[in-house]
């Protein structure tokens, strides 16, 4: 679809929840579609990871963008996609890509959205690749129980907080879920929640920087409980790490779920991602550092300096790997 200026920044970026929306939707009608291929109880795929994402190069308006899903793995009771998104400038005809993404959607009976069924199995053209896609499940797997463990943080509001800290540009905001937001299940799409949680890291990173920000990645999404229709969630942001260039912030979502009032508000999703600061002319500006002052803060900080150096040592590999090809 064209992008038009409702989905952009005043710079006129395209907003980086704008794409995932895009990337989950094309991720649950081929998932969607591969699990009610075979007789059986009908099923919606729900979204339950994105791993990680790099952004490429920006997307501007009035470009279009064409995105393309493929099943790469499937498990018994979860499906692997692979989702590429383009850009083509329609008056030049240049086309480049701007995401690769890869989304874990597990189906869902119709009848009992607490009921996950079995998923028909794809054929694969090599042994490999089976091989391959059964270590990135366990992989997934493994990483989701660990996020699961270190769920328990609270954003709690600062008072006349200084410049440049923590507490300066943690941002929060609240929004209840209706009907448009939700799947024929009644419970949230993964790309609506997606999209809130890019908007309010973007506000953390415009709040210390002071400058047009883009989204430069998105560190694994784990998607620990569905939301249902009629909740309130409460998707918090705050900055936990700069470096030079970029800046990694976490965002959660919390959920209030007014119409069982037999559960009280728990953690949903969570998710860390990065934003980088450009002048008006799109070039690269340094990044203020953040000011830590807690224990937690410092900690959070180091935490993500590991997270951070062991990127760039992955980019670093697979660039003198493209380089020996």
């Amino acid at each position: 679809r064209i992008m038009r200026p409702d989905d952009a920044n005043i710079a006129g970026n395209v907003h980086g929840g704008t794409i995932l929306k895009m990337i989950e939707e094309a991720g649950a009608i081929i998932s969607t579609r591969h699990c009610n291929s075979q007789a059986g109880e009908p099923c919606v795929a729900a979204l339950a990871r994105v791993e990680r994402t790099d952004f490429l190069s920006p997307m501007c308006i009035g470009e279009v963008a064409n995105v393309s899903a493929e099943i790469t793995y499937t498990s018994r009771h979860s499906v692997e996609v692979q989702v590429n998104v383009m850009s083509e400038n329609i008056l030049t005809g240049a086309k480049k890509v701007t995401n690769k993404a890869t989304l874990w959607y597990v189906p869902l009976s119709l009848k009992n959205v607490n009921k996950v069924l079995e998923v028909p199995p794809i054929q694969y053209a090599r042994k490999e690749q089976e091989d391959e896609g059964k270590k990135r499940y366990e992989e997934q797997k493994l990483d989701r129980l660990e996020t699961k463990q270190r769920n328990g943080d609270v954003i709690f509001p600062i008072i006349n907080p200084e410049p440049h800290t923590v507490g300066y540009s943690q941002s929060s905001l609240i929004h209840l879920v209706g009907p448009s937001d939700c799947t024929l299940l009644g419970f949230v799409h993964g790309g609506v929640t997606m999209k809130l949680m890019d908007e309010v890291a973007g506000i953390v990173a415009a709040r210390h920087c002071k400058t047009n920000i883009v989204t430069a990645s998105v560190d694994a999404i784990n998607f620990h409980e569905k939301i249902k229709k009629g909740s309130v969630i409460t998707i918090s942001g705050r900055m936990t790490f700069t470096s030079n260039k970029s800046m990694e912030i976490e965002v959660f979502v919390d959920a209030d779920p007014f119409v069982d009032e037999s559960r009280g508000r728990y953690r949903a999703v969570s998710a860390f991602f990065t934003y980088v600061s450009l002048s008006k002319e799109g070039k690269p500006l340094p990044v203020p550092q953040l000011l830590t002052e807690t224990e937690d803060e410092k900690r959070r900080f180091e935490e993500g300096k590991g997270r951070y150096l062991q990127t760039k040592a992955k980019r670093q590999a697979q660039m003198q790997q493209a380089a020996q090809h």
